[in-house]
C-alpha cells in the first residue's frame, strides 16, 4: 500500500533537508525564497515550449500526454512542497479558493469566459482572501 501523497511529500522534504513547518510560518528572507521559487516554477513552465515544439513536430500523442501528466505533476509537487515549508493547510486553502471559484457564476447559474477560457466573476463572487486569513490565523492558535 502506498502512502499518502502529504506523507509523501514531508518525507521528501525531510530527506532533501528542506523546512517542515504545522503552523502558519514565514521563512527567513521570504523574498528571496519567493524569487526562487519562482524561477523553479518558470523553468517548468517553460517546459511547455518544449511540449508545444514536439506536438508541432508530430510525436504521437502519449508522448505528449507524458510530458503534460510530468509537468502538471512537477508544478503541484513544487507547490505542495514550499506550502509545507510555510506550514500553509493547503487543502484547506484549495477548499476556499473552490468555493470562491463556484461564487464566480453568473447571475442565471452558468459561467462567465473570457477568450482564454478563464472564469470571470459574476455577480455573487466574493474574495477567498479574507478566509483563508481567518483560516491561517485559526491554524496560529491551533
Amino acid at each position: 500500500m502506498s502512502k499518502p501523497f502529504d506523507k509523501r511529500i514531508q518525507e521528501m522534504n525531510e530527506m532533501y533537508k528542506l523546512p517542515i513547518n504545522t503552523t502558519p510560518t514565514l521563512l527567513p528572507d521570504p523574498a528571496d525564497k519567493l524569487k526562487k521559487f519562482k524561477a523553479t516554477l518558470i523553468d517548468e513552465v517553460n517546459e511547455i515550449d518544449e511540449i508545444i515544439e514536439g506536438i508541432k513536430n508530430g510525436q504521437p500523442d502519449i508522448d505528449t500526454k507524458v510530458a503534460i501528466a510530468d509537468l502538471l505533476g512537477d508544478i503541484i509537487v513544487y507547490c505542495r512542497s514550499e506550502a509545507l515549508k510555510y506550514g500553509l493547510p493547503l487543502e484547506d486553502v484549495l477548499k476556499i479558493i473552490m468555493d470562491s471559484n463556484e461564487s464566480k457564476l453568473g447571475a442565471d447559474g452558468k459561467p462567465i469566459y473570457d477568450e482564454n477560457g478563464k472564469f470571470l466573476k459574476g455577480p455573487n463572487y466574493w474574495k477567498p482572501e479574507p478566509k483563508i486569513e481567518a483560516l491561517l490565523l485559526k491554524h496560529k492558535e491551533d
